[in-house]
């Protein structure tokens, strides 16, 4: 049977963007995890540590990282970014760096980018199927505007057919890593009837993304009304909703 190759592209989870020393995978990782650049610091350097028994080959790619209108990444091959080497052999047990920069400074709004090392395997002649497994690390770079402005919005909330939503803007010109979204429902006498926290990612400037959560009938018919919060690493937004049984509805 032929080989197939199965790649596992490899977000970094939001809880571990504020830390800036490592990420680990099953056979290499790096550090930092983020560069942060501006127009005094035009680049920066990763260390990729190869912590397997055998030699690691990767390669990597520069994208431009956006989001759409509903708040999902977006990426294109760019070349914003100047990085070197482009392919590179990690002997085992031992580290290598990629330096990367960029061409043009951040003006008036932030630019986001991402730099991706790949591990190219290298296919295992066996009897019956190989499997070949690719790791990917999406090294986030953020290139600074002259003057960083933190803003965000929660544009609307709503509650319809036992679902409530929130949606949060990025009105600034840096991004947000949004920690986490909470729904507090209470009852006429302040009493709790529903509570849900969700997890978030990062919001791009200018960009927005809506979060929703079912509410139990028991508890949305109980509900006078929902206190929302989101929290990000800047700044915090909060928002209530009245409520009334026939947003409860099917």
């Amino acid at each position: 049977m032929a080989c197939r190759i199965i790649s596992f592209f490899l977000l970094l989870l939001s809880w571990s963007l504020f830390f800036h020393d490592i990420s680990y995978s099953g056979e290499f990782r790096v550090s930092p995890i983020r560069l942060d650049l501006d127009a005094k610091a035009k680049s920066g350097v990763v260390t990729v540590f190869n912590e397997s028994d055998v030699k690691l080959q990767c390669q990597m790619k520069a994208f431009e990282w956006t989001q759409d209108s509903e708040g999902k990444d977006v990426y294109n091959e760019t070349q914003d970014i100047i990085f070197f080497p482009r392919l590179m052999t990690v002997d085992p047990k031992s580290e290598r760096i990629i330096r990367a920069g960029i061409r043009t400074p951040a003006v008036a709004k932030e630019k986001t980018y991402r730099l991706f090392i790949e591990e190219i395997p290298e296919p295992k002649k066996t009897e019956g199927t190989a499997v070949a497994v690719t790791i990917r690390f999406g090294v986030p770079i953020f290139v600074r505007p002259v003057k960083e402005e933190a803003k965000g919005a929660i544009e609307n909330v709503g509650l319809s057919k036992g679902t409530i939503s929130i949606a949060v803007r990025n009105a600034g010109n840096v991004h947000l890593i949004i920690n986490s979204v909470t729904i507090l429902g209470k009852d006429q006498k302040g009493e709790k009837t529903f509570a849900r926290e969700l997890s978030g990612w990062y919001l791009l400037n200018g960009a927005s993304r809506t979060y929703s959560a079912p509410i139990p009938p028991d508890a949305c018919v109980k509900t006078a009304a929902f206190d929302t919060e989101v929290k990000t690493d800047k700044l915090n937004l909060k928002y209530t909703l009245n409520v009334d049984a026939s947003m409860c509805g099917q």
